[in-house]
């Protein structure tokens, strides 16, 4: 056996008497030759596969192509089991998991005799949840996101997973589609492995990720299915054991400037606001300055640039033929909105990697002087009596006529209560009132879930009306559309003045001002705020105890209070 003491792993693998014979003999009982503990980088691959997270079923693949690029620069790849967190079945939310999800991976890659790592998600909360864990623990880290699925296809047209969920919701309770068209559409949506295949959030996380500088060039926009998805994953297993050897890590990457360049990608392509909580959660891990302001001040120089549903035409199939992100970025570059020196996992600046980049489609990327949407379109920050801590607004996914709107409230605690009256014909609504739901917040729902775009009331979309302001505590799809206020901070389960809201209350929306009003006087909101109770708790023990006791709003991430910040790697005191 070879010690390299530059090496974490030698302290495991490198070790005399009977610690080392320990661990060297129990993994020889897999087969590997003693070769392997000859002091080479040992890099852990985390994978998310679950056939329980159908986004991410492919990923076992995947983790062999990374093996095979370990293998070919020198390294000994062994992969290991991360918690799979698919937005398609858990319930009430994979987001109440996340941070579960974070402090797994974390708490796995400082046990274990690892020097890198290679990160393997798909589904909207695995990236920012393996992120969040690369960040805290700080080895040298690369992501590779799974792909997005093959365009859907439905009677001869593209449809995009999620986007057309909503649409075609609206159209069976409307009597424009049957239920047995509905079945039938199901099947023609998700033909293929990958995640969501329009820019919600699967698609949008891949993007910051590389945005980030934590995935190579191209990999957020290759189909799950294309040859180049194992091709981008081998050349990241040899890309890691570089990164080791470079002493390269998560910290030196993951800077302010990287940041910064992650918010304006994330206007350029029409992004989900989910980015926001996610970006505001791993910035808290590393100890990167970031707030929720910063979101809309450097998103509104950027325009909209990415055709793509659900704020555009397009799907991610579209966009990776059309030149992929390093395009974006290209423009972005050439118009001084991109901190071109941040370094990436290639070693080099982001600016560098995408200096040649080509558009091949000027219908899927659009330029700077002929944008999809202006500058100034993207998420949009609000805050007012309302929202004090804030709440955001996807302005491209929205209706420009409702952006300035005055309307009386109508106020439900739950999803569940809307619904069980949305069709009611005698429901006491017009255009004009605004839907408020509550109590689905990261404490109230619990998870903070995506539920905030409830679909219109039934007697409205038989008129023809196709959007309403909406406005909620909790989150949307990133493949949702429609005027909806999300995030709104504090959350009405700890008391935020969205629990104070009655039916028949003036609110305005103003996205123009950055205002979120609701006309009711100080006074009388504290006559409210003295009757107020908070809801039961929602469990006794167990995870989600832990979480609603310790989960912070949506303004600073949402993260555990205690999860905050990094412990790092170093070698944990030996077990025998």
């Amino acid at each position: 056996m070879t010690a390299n003491r530059n090496l974490r792993s030698t302290h495991w693998f490198g070790a005399t008497g009977r610690t080392g014979m320990g661990h060297r003999s129990w993994m020889r009982s897999q087969g590997f030759t003693p070769e392997v503990f000859d002091g080479r980088p040992v890099i852990g691959i985390a994978t998310t596969w679950s056939e329980l997270a159908p986004c991410n079923v492919h990923l076992h693949r995947v983790a062999e192509s990374v093996k095979r690029g370990v293998w070919q620069a020198g390294g000994f790849p062994l992969e290991f089991p991360a918690m799979a967190l698919g937005e398609t079945l858990l319930r009430p939310t994979a987001m109440l998991y996340r941070n579960l999800l974070a402090m797994e991976a974390e708490e796995l890659m400082r046990a274990n005799p690892l020097d890198g790592v290679v990160l393997l998600s798909g589904c909207d909360k695995t990236t920012p949840g393996l992120l969040m864990a690369a960040a805290s623990v700080d080895l040298p880290a690369v992501m590779v996101t799974g792909g997005p699925m093959l365009n859907g296809k439905y009677r001869g047209t593209d449809v995009g997973s999620g986007t057309a969920v909503w649409r075609f919701e609206e159209d069976l309770v409307a009597g424009r589609m049957t239920q047995e068209e509905c079945v039938f559409a199901e099947g023609c949506m998700a033909r293929s492995n990958g995640h969501c295949m329009t820019m919600g959030t699967a698609s949008t996380m891949a993007s910051m990720a590389e945005a980030l500088g934590m995935q190579l060039p191209y990999s957020a926009t290759w189909p799950a299915v294309d040859a180049r998805r194992y091709e981008t994953a081998q050349r990241a297993g040899q890309v890691v054991v570089g990164l080791v050897q470079q002493h390269l890590r998560p910290s030196a990457i993951m800077t302010r400037a990287a940041f910064e360049n992650a918010i304006r990608v994330n206007a350029a392509i029409g992004g989900s606001t989910n980015a926001v909580v996610h970006l505001l959660a791993i910035a808290g891990r590393l100890g990167v300055p970031l707030s929720l302001d910063d979101f809309d001040v450097l998103a509104r120089d950027v325009p909209t640039l990415v055709n793509l549903q659900p704020s555009g035409q397009y799907l991610m199939e579209d966009f990776c033929y059309a030149g992929g992100l390093p395009a974006v970025l290209r423009e972005l570059a050439e118009a001084g909105l991109l901190n071109a020196d941040a370094i990436t996992v290639t070693g080099t600046g982001i600016g560098a990697n995408v200096a040649d980049a080509e558009c091949w489609n000027r219908e899927v990327i659009k330029t700077m002087a002929d944008p999809l949407q202006p500058a100034g379109t993207g998420t949009a920050v609000l805050r007012g009596n309302l929202a004090p801590g804030g709440a955001v607004i996807k302005q491209s996914a929205s209706s420009p006529h409702l952006l300035k709107h005055r309307g009386q409230a109508l106020v439900f605690d739950s999803p569940a209560d809307y619904y069980a009256v949305s069709n009611d014909p005698e429901l006491d609504v017009d255009e004009d009132t605004v839907l408020v739901i509550r109590y689905c917040g990261p404490a109230g729902y619990p998870g903070m879930p995506e539920v905030s775009n409830v679909a219109l009331p039934r007697k409205l979309l038989l008129r023809g009306v196709r959007d309403m302001v909406r406005i909620c505590d909790g989150r949307m799809s990133g493949t949702a559309y429609g005027t909806v206020v999300l995030h709104v901070a504090p959350e009405a389960a700890v008391g935020g003045p969205l629990a104070l809201v009655r039916t028949g209350d003036w609110i305005t929306l103003d996205v123009p001002a950055r205002t979120l009003t609701l006309e009711v006087s100080a006074e009388e909101l504290a006559e409210r705020r003295a009757a107020w109770r908070p809801p039961a708790p929602h469990a006794s023990r167990g995870w989600t105890r832990l979480y609603c006791e310790h989960v912070l709003q949506a303004d600073t991430g949402a993260d555990l209070d205690f999860l905050v910040g990094a412990s790092g790697h170093g070698v944990p005191r030996e077990s025998h």
